[in-house]
This record gives structure tokens, sequence and C-alpha cells, in this order.
């Protein structure tokens, strides 16, 4: 009976080693990509960064033809025809004519300036989307980082479970230990499949999100390396408010959208500039008149002065307008706030944890998992103690990757707050370094 248990055991041992093997060789064909190159590919072939560009396109293509005149007109006119023989075209007058519409001084270069600004509010706009697609790629790229060390952690702690199992199936074959150890010790080898399960589904989950950032399939292959971030500083609260207002691109877009509506403004009240429509022509007149060939010139006037109702309601629509987006700036500028210190406690908390993980908890866990493994060996405490050991290592080692994942991500939020690299304020506080 216990030969064949041994037997059972060793059979178990063995399927989980294929079955890590294939894993491991399937991975080794994954195509291999560092950080900067994700980015660089993301800004270049991200489809919502492609789509802001091309609104940016649509923009600047429309601003040539903003301060164009109006297309010029050409006019035949007939008339004097007689009823009773209208072939006989010798006794009609013909004129034709040549029109154009000239806008009042001021207006053409108000619309100009006016398609300028929208022009600049689309640009301002891709830095938006390119720096939300930043943070995102940087997420998803420490997420996938992370998922790669807590493989190798599982690697390590399944092999420790090999060495516990072999060691349970001895000890039960010589009749030193129960049954119960070998089953303990397989159901703990069971809980570390499942926990790779969980790891794999974050890891495609992460590789597919790199992928539709990049651009790609999300289905493609793809493994990154690198390592979590080197040590910073996380600047005061003021200094990266200050470094907010001048970078930030949601505050620029604002801007951009308030010179929007002063130009919008400007041109609105070009309204009261009458406009001129001139044309000049060349008449024929009828057979036998004293002068055959004649020209003609006409000159028309606008009234705006006479349709004030609609012009000031014109004018007061651009005011508001104007304020509105005065008062959006106020609240974005607000909002900008907030996020920053939000996004800096995050960071220090996520700091704080890192150091707890890196200077604390792991080095008790591990010290934990050696004292348990040892006395197992020498029969000095129970298998179930040895499977909570190495499960809390696990736990630690799970918790101080995703720490060190965090604080990266928290960081990359920080900078998305601010709308700059850490660098671009002065250093105020040290961030914790990840071995």
């Amino acid at each position: 009976m216990k030969s064949a248990f041994t037997v059972v055991a060793a059979v178990f041992i063995s399927a989980l080693s294929l079955a890590q093997t294939a894993s491991l060789s399937q991975s080794r064909r994954v195509h291999v990509m560092e950080l900067e190159d994700i980015q660089r590919e993301a800004m270049a072939n991200n489809p919502e960064i492609r789509a802001a560009e091309a609104r940016v396109a649509v923009a600047k293509a429309r601003t040539p033809a903003a301060g164009a005149l109006d297309d010029p007109m050409l006019m035949y006119r007939n008339w004097g025809t007689p009823i009773s023989k209208p072939w006989d075209w010798n006794q009609a007058q013909h004129m034709v004519m040549y029109q154009q519409t000239l806008p009042g001084p001021g207006k053409r270069a108000a619309r100009t300036e006016l398609a300028n600004q929208q022009a600049a509010e689309s640009e301002a706009q891709i830095e938006v989307v390119k720096r939300e697609i930043g943070v995102r790629v940087r997420k998803a790229y420490y997420d996938l980082l992370r998922s790669i060390d807590e493989h190798r952690i599982h690697d390590q702690q399944m092999e420790l479970s090999k060495q516990a199992l072999q060691s349970a199936t001895v000890k039960y074959t010589v009749g030193r230990v129960p049954q119960q150890d070998v089953l303990k010790a397989q159901i703990a080898m069971t809980r570390l499949a499942d926990h790779l399960v969980t790891l794999d589904e974050q890891e495609e989950s992460a590789r597919a999100e790199l992928n539709t950032l990049m651009g790609r399939d999300p289905g493609a292959a793809l493994q990154v390396m690198g390592q979590y971030g080197n040590p910073r500083a996380l600047p005061n609260l003021d200094e990266l408010e200050r470094v907010a207002l001048e970078n930030r691109p949601e505050l620029k877009a604002i801007a951009a959208t308030g010179n929007v509506a002063e130009s919008q403004l400007a041109l609105a009240r070009k309204a009261y500039t009458p406009d001129f429509t001139v044309a000049g022509g060349y008449m024929l007149m009828p057979e036998g008149a004293m002068f055959r060939n004649n020209y003609m010139a006409e000159v028309t006037i606008s009234l705006p002065w006479l349709n004030r109702r609609k012009h000031d309601s014109e004018i007061k629509e651009a005011q508001t307008a104007a304020a509105v987006v005065r008062s959006e700036h106020n609240s974005q500028v607000n909002a900008a706030f907030l996020e920053i210190q939000q996004a800096l406690i995050r960071a220090h908390a996520a700091e704080r944890s890192l150091k707890l993980y890196r200077d604390t908890l792991r080095p008790q866990a591990e010290a934990a998992l050696k004292s348990a493994a040892a006395a197992y060996q020498h029969d000095r405490t129970d298998f179930l103690n040895l499977v909570d050991s190495q499960n809390m290592l696990l736990d630690v080692e799970s918790s101080y990757f995703k720490a060190a994942a965090n604080l990266d991500t928290r960081v990359a939020e920080l900078e998305r707050a601010i709308g700059a690299p850490l660098t671009a304020a002065s250093v105020a506080t040290p961030v914790a370094e990840v071995k």
C-alpha cells in the first residue's frame, strides 16, 4: 500500500514538472521588449493617439479656407427677347457680370485666427491623450514585470513543495509520519498550481493591454524585461503644483479652449463691420440702339446696424461662452491640484508599503520558512506548520512585488497629474529603493 502511494506521489511530481517545463519552453519563444521600446511603439502606433493626430490634421487643413474669400460668381442675363420671336436674340439685351463679396475689414483675419486657435486646441488634446496612454503603458508594463517575478517565486516555491512532498513520502514509507502529511503536501502543490492559474490570467491580461496600447493584436506574443524604477525622490506639494501649472496638458488644453472662445468673441464683434459686394459686367443692347456696347458696375453694402437684435445676441453668446471657459479653467486647476494631492498621498503610501515588505516582512517570512523546513526535517514540527510557512512566504513575496510595481505605477500617476517627469520638480523626500 505504501509503495503504491509512493508511486502516485512520484507521478504527481513528474506531471507538474513537465507542465512547468513546457510553459518555460513556450515563454522562450516570446519576443522581449523593454519599457522604452514599448513606450516608443505606443506613441507611434496607439489608435487613440493616431485618431487625435488625425483630428489635428483636419483642423489644420481647415485653417487656410477660414480666411478665404467666398467663391466669385459669374452671371449671364438675357431680357427683352420677344415672345413672338424667342429665337431673335438681336432684339434682346445681354449682360455678363462678374461678382465678388468682400468681408468687412478685419473679418478674414479674425476667422483665420479662430481657425488657428481651434487647431491649437486640437493639438493640445494630443498631449492629454499621450499622457493618459503613457500611464496605462507603464502600469501594464509593471503588471507584466511583476507577473514574471511572481512566476519566478512560484517556481521556487514549487521546488520547495516538491522537496517537502518527497521528504513526506520517504518518511511515510518508513513509518515516521502519517499518510496525512503526504496528502497535505500534495494539497500544497495543488494550491500552488491554482496560484499559477491566477498568475497566468494576470500575465495574459497585462500582455493583451500592452499589445492593444501599441496598436497590435491583443493576442500577439510579447514578453518584457527590465527592472522596477530607480531610487527617486518625491517633491513637495507646492513644487508639484507649480510644475502642473506650467506643464499639465489639460490646463494647456483649457487655455487653448479659452483662446478659441476669445477669438469667437472677437469675430462676433466684427458683425457690425459691413460687408461689400462688388460687381462689373458687359451689356450688349439690341440692334439699332444708339450705344450697343455698354458696361456696368455695382457696389452693395450690408447694413448690420439694422439687425441689432441678431448681432447683439451673437456677441452676448460669445461673451457667455468665454466666461464659461474661464470658470472651467479655474475648475480644472482645482481638479488638477486635488489629483496631485491624492497621487502624492498614494505614492507616499506605496513607498512606505514597499519599505515594510522589503526590510521587515520578507526577511521574517524567509526566516520562518527556513526554520519550519529545518524543524520538519528533524521531526520537530508537523507538516501543517511547514505548509503555513510556505504559503505565508508566497503571499509576502507576491505582495512585495505588487508593492514594487504599485510604487512605480503611483509615480507614473503623479507624473501624469503634473504633466511632466518628476525631474522637472525639485527633490524633497527620498523614495525607497527597490532591490
